[in-house]
């Protein structure tokens, strides 16, 4: 890049306002429902009142953050790379997150250190293959073994009697 190019990417004006956008937005819904449950005060608080005094709270700083976003010079919060890379983490780690739920702690664990390691890293096959092993499997025997603390198990340590 030459000196005085400027670097693409979400600038803070976008940031800021589009964040303020999406709590003004959940801010509502949670508004909406907390007076569909009733929100007054007729002889103590209903049962929304304390979520529709958070929401209201929550909308007026959203509607605060907006305009001041709005006001914000230009200039970039992150570049397009940056959030590409952000996006390479996150990503696989939504999918263990979400296979921890049907395969257990254990065996998204395996796929997902292996998985990271031949991403990431130019690691040699048996060295991913005995991380990705040996670390749950340390796990598994501190947690589950020894201080006797159950982690979220699937079908394969259902299979094994645990």
């Amino acid at each position: 890049m030459q000196q005085g190019e400027f670097e693409r990417g979400l600038s803070y004006r976008a940031a800021e306002c589009g964040w303020a956008l999406i709590v003004a937005f959940f801010s509502g819904l949670a508004l909406w429902d907390s007076f569909e449950r009733g929100a007054g005060w007729s002889g103590g608080p209903q049962s929304g009142f304390f979520p529709a005094q958070m929401a209201g709270i929550l909308l007026v700083a959203s509607i605060f953050i907006f305009f001041q976003g709005l006001r914000r010079p230009p200039g970039v919060l992150v570049t397009w790379l940056q959030l590409r890379r952000v996006a390479q983490v996150l990503i696989p780690l939504t999918f263990y997150i979400l296979a921890i739920e049907y395969v257990g702690v254990y065996v998204a664990s395996a796929f997902f250190i292996a998985g990271f390691m031949v991403a990431f890293g130019s690691f040699r096959w048996w060295a991913v293959l005995l991380s990705g092993l040996l670390i749950p499997l340390v796990t598994f025997w501190v947690f589950e073994l020894q201080f006797k603390v159950p982690l979220p198990k699937g079908p394969l340590e259902a299979w094994l009697g645990y």
